[in-house]
């Protein structure tokens, strides 16, 4: 296993909810980071982020290591969840809610409904 894939099963190994994004939590950089950050900053999830653009190794191994070419990925208990589209259609759906539940990831349960709520 190259250095940056071990890197990355690391920190998901070692974390409950990682977001590689393209930026940080507090200041995404793309559209798409924002959208996932924005979703799990609201809902109050702890989380690590880890901003690609600060390490071209880490920027190239994420997408080598989930086999999916597109920046932001989330990852729920070292289990590689999807990206923006699909956290975006999971939070709306209530699955992302249900994953949450199923891992035991704290959350807050009226954010993810005020979520449903202003994009019904």
């Amino acid at each position: 296993m190259t250095d940056a894939k071990n890197r990355i099963y690391e920190t998901v190994k070692a974390n409950d909810v990682v977001l590689y994004m393209k930026g940080t939590k507090e200041m995404p950089q793309c559209g798409f980071s924002s959208r996932v950050a924005g979703v799990l900053n609201y809902m109050g999830v702890a989380y690590k982020d880890v901003n690609v653009l600060a390490d071209e190794e880490i920027r190239q191994g994420i997408k080598d290591y989930s086999d999916w070419p597109t920046i932001p990925q989330l990852y729920v208990k070292g289990e590689f969840v999807g990206g923006c589209d699909i956290i975006t259609e999971m939070t709306l759906s209530g699955e992302l809610d249900t994953l949450f539940d199923e891992n035991g990831v704290a959350y807050d349960k009226d954010a993810a409904e005020k979520i449903r709520a202003a994009n019904a």
